[in-house]
């Protein structure tokens, strides 16, 4: 079955990565309530990489910046823009989604949305 992904990066100040841990557990249980197969949020660990672009400069993080790289699982494109139109109505992200809430600039967030190539 062809899935489709919807992936992020962003950076964190360390400081507060856990109030962003606090969102993201509220966020993955709000799209998966909502139909999303999976929902994953992961802080660089291993990032010195001497291959290519780190993402650390990639995502042109600061010291005292954690990266963060996250996706979320659908079975389709139209599987996530339907499940997207119910997360956007859900008052449980009300809070979430109000000015100055993130605890991260969201302006330095980059998303997309990824047609799945290889699923071994």
């Amino acid at each position: 079955m062809p899935r489709y992904v919807d992936g992020f990066v962003l950076v964190v100040p360390k400081k507060r990565l856990p109030q962003y841990v606090a969102i993201a557990r509220k966020a993955a249980k709000v799209w998966k309530d909502h139909g999303a197969l999976d929902y994953v949020e992961c802080v660089g660990d291993d990032l010195n990489q001497k291959f290519g672009l780190p993402f650390p400069k990639l995502a042109k993080a600061k010291a005292g910046e954690a990266v963060v790289f996250s996706w979320i699982i659908y079975k389709s494109r139209s599987h996530r823009d339907a499940v997207n139109k119910k997360v956007m109505k859900d008052p449980r992200l009300e809070a979430m989604m109000a000015p100055g809430a993130m605890p991260f600039d969201t302006k330095r967030m980059s998303m997309g949305g990824f047609k799945v190539l290889v699923d071994a």
